[in-house]
């Protein structure tokens, strides 16, 4: 054997170590998912997709991932949207669906990753734990609302920020009391201009290089 060589080489329990390590960065990696929005804009039928970061906000990215596969966001409307702030959406049109989200909040999580633009957030109230459904993707950036615990979880991919900046402009004219109350025909009725989600499906893990 050779001295030289052999002292270059990690102890076999560094290697071990390293090995787990790397095991780890893969689990993180394989744990990662797209969802992909197809939605009417103002420009017509577009599409953008969401690059979810598990690491990012656990608890987040597993909620959006079950809400996506329950078909929770496949036609229903963006109802708040500000270009200097962000865009939001996360009210199912059937009254019934949301009744019975309402109540399954989630916990708080610490917030790893600020709110640059394009990230996606989970809305929550002042209130500790109040996370359910809605989420909001943010126009700007929007780091003063880190320190308030909105954790984001995601990114929109590519030039999809294009496409979510032709969402209708509807300010924040629709009552949310009364989407919850009414759904898709209060808002069909009063606001038959707004944008809509036709549907969000999970479209599998990303690729990537250790």
């Amino acid at each position: 054997a050779c001295p030289a060589c052999a002292s270059t080489l990690p102890p076999f329990a560094d290697m071990k170590i390293v090995i787990g390590v790397l095991s780890l960065v893969s689990v993180a990696a394989a744990s990662d998912f797209r969802v992909k929005f197809e939605v009417q804009t103002t420009q017509g039928l577009k599409d953008f997709t969401v690059l979810v970061h598990e690491d990012w906000a656990p608890i987040g990215a597993a909620r959006f991932k079950e809400l996506v596969e329950a078909k929770f966001y496949d036609d229903t409307r963006f109802f708040r949207v500000i270009p200097t702030f962000m865009v939001q959406f996360g009210l199912n049109g059937d009254p019934a669906v949301s009744s019975n989200w309402r109540s399954k909040t989630i916990k708080d999580e610490p917030v790893k990753v600020s709110n640059k633009p394009g990230y996606i957030t989970f809305a929550k109230t002042g209130a500790p734990n109040s996370r359910t459904t809605q989420l909001f993707i943010n126009y700007v950036d929007n780091g003063r609302l880190d320190s308030m615990g909105f954790a984001p979880f995601g990114e929109v991919e590519g030039n999809g920020m294009a496409v979510v900046k032709e969402i209708y402009d509807c300010g924040e004219k629709p009552n949310q009391g009364s989407i919850q109350s009414e759904g898709n025909s209060y808002l069909d009725k009063s606001f038959p201009n707004l944008s809509k989600i036709v549907r969000a499906t999970v479209v599998g893990a990303p690729s990537k290089e250790l």
